[in-house]
């Protein structure tokens, strides 16, 4: 850590060192003009060259390493403070040049490849640093990308209107993430506007590249770092706020994280679903339960949290829906509305693990239904397949949200979810010969003993 922040300076000590994580490396500096004879001169091109073929060998041996052994290297090098680029698996000059350095300082050969006894020195070394703040790589699912977390310093976890948030118990320190896109989306104007805003930020530092920005500094009596990256007109990054006087616990922190972050882990390729996802579903009828079928997609195995494995009765493509049995004798259906609703909903359902911080809790949180039955705000992920309740606590309908996934990108503004209306419900039901039961329970209080989560399990 030392060595980082050394690299610091005085005032700006973290904006130094992670502007560089994107800088071209140095130049050598000019020689004094009575030392450049001519011979000197010829040499030079010479030395030049014998030092990329150098480093080139350099490179081509950390090909044969395993990529992600190549990343934890890297990501290891960071936390020691020898490494302050970009945590990619690729090894050119700044990446060899701190492998170099951490050799120099434990007295090693300064070859730029570790041998097995520097690699687990190199790991000693960074592990306890890690351990200490909970460094965490995590999917973000509101934007897509893929974020370094200190989570013991910021164990609170939120997912909520695309926008993924992780804070520390009394706010001294924050992680915001976002997400802009759209047509004319440009990254010099998304620049230019998060420099202003909110109020009360008053940028330091900033720095403007073809395909990404930072912009440091004081807002509100905070610091805070920011960090953004471009794709196409989409553009995603994240804000750090931290209580001035945690400066020298998040100082590397932040270096860490600007190097590790990953705005578009999965290039252009499909991203896969997730391996485990986690969704919600109600009760409708003794032992069935309704949920949203996207969020089934391609499970292997169904099981509801607290209940058991289910059997999957029938599914509608087109409607969005499935129809889920199991043998729970304490379920309490959930009455179904007359009809669909337009305006306020409650919606009634479980968040993903991640976004209540591993735990399994039923909440309600307020939704508006436009008239083309979209969703807004855009509920947190796990609220696939949740309950909507009208103003009489009666299922006016479920959500249906576009699956959340481990990278790539994130649902467009407006579009990420969606009302499937009690009609289309009761045909569903109508069409498998299952009743809804007859007098089922009303409001939010019973409607969260209806809601259960739904889990599904990919191969």
């Amino acid at each position: 850590m030392g060595c980082v922040m050394r690299l610091a300076g005085a005032a700006l000590s973290i904006v130094a060192a992670v502007s560089l994580a994107a800088a071209e490396p140095a130049g050598q500096a000019a020689p004094p003009k009575a030392a450049a004879a001519k011979p000197a001169a010829k040499a030079a091109p010479a030395a030049k060259a014998e030092k990329k073929a150098t480093t080139d060998a350099i490179a081509a041996s950390y090909t044969a390493i395993p990529l992600a052994e190549r990343l934890s290297i890297q990501n290891d090098l960071a936390w020691t403070g020898d490494y302050n680029g970009a945590i990619n698996g690729e090894f050119g000059e700044r990446a060899i040049a701190a492998v170099k350095a951490f050799q120099k300082r434990n007295g090693g050969k300064e070859t730029g490849v570790l041998n097995q006894p520097e690699r687990a020195a190199l790991s000693g070394a960074a592990k306890p640093k890690q351990d200490a703040v909970g460094w965490r790589m995590v999917d973000d699912l509101m934007t897509g990308a893929r974020i370094g977390i200190p989570t013991r310093l910021m164990p609170n976890t939120h997912f909520s209107g695309g926008i993924g948030k992780w804070t520390s118990a009394r706010g001294e320190t924050s992680v915001e993430t976002f997400r802009i896109t759209g047509a004319g989306t440009t990254l010099s104007a998304v620049f230019e506007r998060m420099k202003k805003e909110p109020a009360g930020r008053k940028p330091d530092y900033s720095v403007l590249r073809p395909d990404f920005f930072v912009i440091a500094g004081l807002q509100n009596l905070k610091k805070f770092y920011l960090r953004a990256q471009v794709r196409g007109e989409e553009v995603r990054g994240f804000t750090v706020l931290y209580d001035q006087a945690m400066t020298g616990i998040m100082e590397p922190v932040v270096v860490a994280m600007s190097s590790a972050y990953s705005a578009f882990p999965a290039g252009g390729a499909p991203p896969p679903r997730r391996k485990v996802e986690y969704a919600s579903g109600v009760a409708v009828a003794p032992g069935h339960i309704v949920t949203s079928r996207d969020a089934l997609d391609g499970c292997y195995v169904v099981t509801i949290a607290g209940i058991g494995g289910a059997d999957r009765v029938a599914e509608d493509k087109e409607k969005g829906l499935v129809l889920l049995r199991v043998f729970a004798a304490g379920l309490k259906p959930v009455a179904l509305a007359g009809e669909s609703t337009k305006g306020d909903v409650t919606l009634v359902g479980v968040a993903d693990p991640q976004a209540q911080g591993g735990g399994g809790a039923v909440s309600a949180v307020r939704a508006r239904v436009t008239d083309a039955l979209a969703l807004e705000p855009v509920p947190a992920p796990g609220f696939d397949g949740a309950a909507a309740l009208d103003a009489q606590g009666k299922l006016a309908g479920i959500a249906a949200l576009k699956a959340p996934l481990v990278a790539g990108p994130a649902p467009a503004a407006g579009a990420g979810a969606t009302l499937i209306p009690v009609e289309t419900i009761r045909n569903f039901l109508d069409a498998q010969n299952v009743p809804p039961a007859a007098g089922g329970s009303t409001g939010v209080e019973a409607a969260k003993a209806a809601v259960v989560r739904v889990i599904c399990v990919r191969k």
